[in-house]
């Protein structure tokens, strides 16, 4: 087999065509960031010596954290304007023989399709996955639909795999001129490239519906053990200047005791998602003896949380919090809040809600002494 690769994963692109309010590379796709599945897949091949990212300059450290606790070094770099760019950007800093370069919009890649690609590399500078092309093909002009043969045409996939000293000389030979992948790059520049068989559910997430579909192929049968986790976190209120719930900022006479920033939402949500994967609870990971965490931030705790609960195998599915409290008044955040909570855990907006409750005057939270939090967090373990 080809020696070992760095797998360099492209993710600069706005994906416009896709709909939703951010990239989509960055979406929910069953159960975790679709940008996630192909690092997954990557990190746990053996022949993989490190992954290098090419995202959007401003999505960096999102990226980075998105992909804590993998099984290989990961590498994130600031893309160019076009594929060509990002491609240019993260090969510069590849360290393997090879490189396999894939988009982040198909997140179907399979250990299969990257044997062949090395093996293919064994006898070959360049070789890249091709799929037949099923579907009767026409064009358009003045006269109206004029048939075109299917005899000799291929779909073009990636992850698409080079020495990584030839393709680095393609690219100095090339320039500056931009192409729309690097076969064309290699075609351009006279390095060979040979074909694999590449595989249907490698398919380039691009429309709406594409989601629904590419979920039905990473997860089938939707098998797996659907187990929820609950929280609860308490927090001592006094006269302050404002105070942070569930991630969002509240400007008001009020503070939150604690060691950390006090977030009982987030507190909440995190001791819920320790328990639903299984992984203990908050004190045990971040004990309030211990001075790190002196008025640390709770999203840190959550995300920490999130990187045990996709290493045991979960993957989000929905949050549920309840904020019990006279004081201050949630309404006018509830929104931001669902907001902050979904970017945190990366999940979509509707897959988080906010509620908020009082206890008619009774009790500590009803004499305005603190406020409560609970908080409930389903996955699907498989």
């Amino acid at each position: 087999m080809a020696s070992r690769f760095t797998a360099c994963i492209v993710a600069a692109g706005r994906g416009e065509r896709a709909g939703g309010s951010e990239p989509k590379q960055f979406r929910p796709l069953a159960g975790k960031p679709m940008l996630r599945w192909s690092v997954e897949t990557f990190s746990q091949h053996r022949d993989c010596a490190e992954i290098v990212i090419a995202c959007a300059p401003d999505q960096v450290a999102r990226v980075e954290d998105m992909t804590q606790g993998l099984a290989c070094p990961v590498r994130v770099v600031p893309g160019g304007t076009s594929r060509t760019a990002s491609v240019r950007a993260a090969i510069e800093i590849a360290d393997a023989p090879h490189v396999l370069i894939h988009d982040a919009a198909r997140p179907g890649v399979t250990p299969a399709l990257i044997d062949r690609l090395l093996a293919a590399l064994e006898d070959a500078p360049g070789a890249v996955p091709v799929l037949p092309v099923a579907d009767a093909l026409t064009r358009e002009d003045e006269s109206g639909l004029v048939p075109v043969s299917r005899d000799g045409l291929m779909r073009l996939q990636t992850p698409q795999a080079f020495e990584r000293a030839r393709l680095t000389e393609a690219f100095t030979r090339a320039g500056e001129v931009s192409y729309p992948d690097e076969s064309a790059l290699a075609r351009a520049t006279g390095l060979p490239v040979a074909t694999v068989p590449g595989e249907e559910r490698n398919f380039k997430v691009t429309w709406p519906e594409d989601f629904e579909r590419m979920a039905s192929l990473l997860q089938p049968d939707h098998s797996g053990l659907t187990v929820s986790g609950s929280g609860y976190d308490v927090h001592r209120l006094a006269p302050g200047d404002g105070l942070t719930l569930c991630g969002v900022f509240i400007d008001c006479p009020l503070r939150l005791i604690g060691h950390s920033d006090a977030d009982a939402g987030l507190h909440a949500i995190t001791d819920a998602l320790l328990g639903a994967s299984g992984q203990g609870d908050i004190g045990q990971h971040f004990p309030p003896t211990d001075a790190r965490w002196k008025d640390a931030d709770s999203a840190d705790f959550l995300r920490h949380a999130l990187g045990l609960a996709r290493e045991a195998g979960a993957s989000l599915v929905h949050v549920d919090v309840t904020l019990i409290c006279e004081r201050p008044r949630i309404g006018p955040f509830r929104d931001a809040m669902r907001t902050r909570v979904a970017s945190i855990m990366d999940l979509a907006p509707q897959r988080v809600n906010i509620k908020a409750t009082t206890t008619e005057k009774l009790g500590f939270t009803g004499r305005g002494e603190g406020l409560a939090a609970e908080a409930i967090v389903t996955v699907r373990v498989h």
